[in-house]
């Protein structure tokens, strides 16, 4: 049977997360339904990343295995009438070889966080961001998160409910960018990693909110670091304004031949 991957993006707002789940509206049962339609043996779509309900993907990377061949532009045109009217678009689709796999073969991901820093509640980024509402120090948030960066027990920035073996990871990046708005400023959070624990990104971006609103001081992040205790993380942030930006993969982009048409 052959194998198909596909770049996939979804507003998280209507779903209780990617993962199937019974009796509640999910990103995988979704777009399993939809390529159910075109193939009635198939079976399971698998993901790079389980996110949590109202995450967004901008990148979210899966594979399938299909009965037939297709064209990749007929499929990708195919699954996206099936999907209407969902918040869900495949972006592309290709071809690829029996032992790509969505999640295993992945090297690094990468998330995205938007908080907008404003005295006015959003209208149009409603649901797509966080809205903070007291003025955020960049200059600190950054030196915070430098604390953050490395190899490292991520106990505190996990939540209880993690399933990974264990709360040793190497965090590669966190970056945050300033972007002006109208009336404020939006701060996106760039991490990348290999792989993450549960609630890692939205611990981290909780904290750092401290850290930015005068709660916690710079070095504080590092002392709830090393305390590898729960109890020691900062608010959890809302699960709205968290992408899944991009899956870097150990042979190369399957998408890389993908000509917009």
């Amino acid at each position: 049977m052959p194998r198909y991957a596909f770049k996939i993006e979804y507003d998280g707002h209507p779903f209780a997360g990617w993962q199937r789940q019974p009796d509640q509206p999910s990103v995988q049962q979704t777009m399993e339904n939809a390529l159910r339609k075109l193939d009635k043996s198939f079976t399971t779509l698998t993901a790079a990343g389980r996110t949590d309900a109202g995450v967004h993907a901008t990148a979210q990377v899966a594979h399938a295995d299909l009965e037939r061949d297709w064209d990749p532009y007929r499929l990708l045109q195919a699954v996206n009438y099936h999907l209407k009217p969902n918040p869900i678009a495949v972006l592309a689709c290709a071809p690829v070889s029996d032992d790509f796999h969505a999640r295993f073969s992945a090297t690094e991901r990468r998330y995205m966080f938007r908080i907008v820093n404003r005295r006015a509640p959003l209208t149009h980024d409603r649901g797509l961001a966080w809205s903070v509402g007291r003025v955020l120090d960049l200059d600190a948030m950054r030196e915070a998160a430098a604390h953050l960066v490395g190899h490292h027990d991520f106990t505190t920035f996990r939540s209880t409910y993690c399933q990974a073996a264990s709360p040793m990871k190497t965090l590669d990046e966190l970056r945050i960018d300033p972007h002006d708005i109208p009336y404020g400023i939006e701060y996106r959070f760039h991490i990348r990693a290999r792989s993450f624990l549960h609630n890692q990104v939205r611990s981290f971006v909780g904290s750092l909110e401290q850290v930015g609103g005068g709660t916690w001081m710079p070095d504080d992040m590092r002392k709830a670091l090393e305390a590898r205790s729960r109890e020691a993380c900062g608010p959890v942030c809302p699960p709205y304004g968290l992408y899944l930006d991009d899956v870097t993969y150990k042979d190369g982009d399957p998408f890389a031949d993908w000509v917009t048409q």
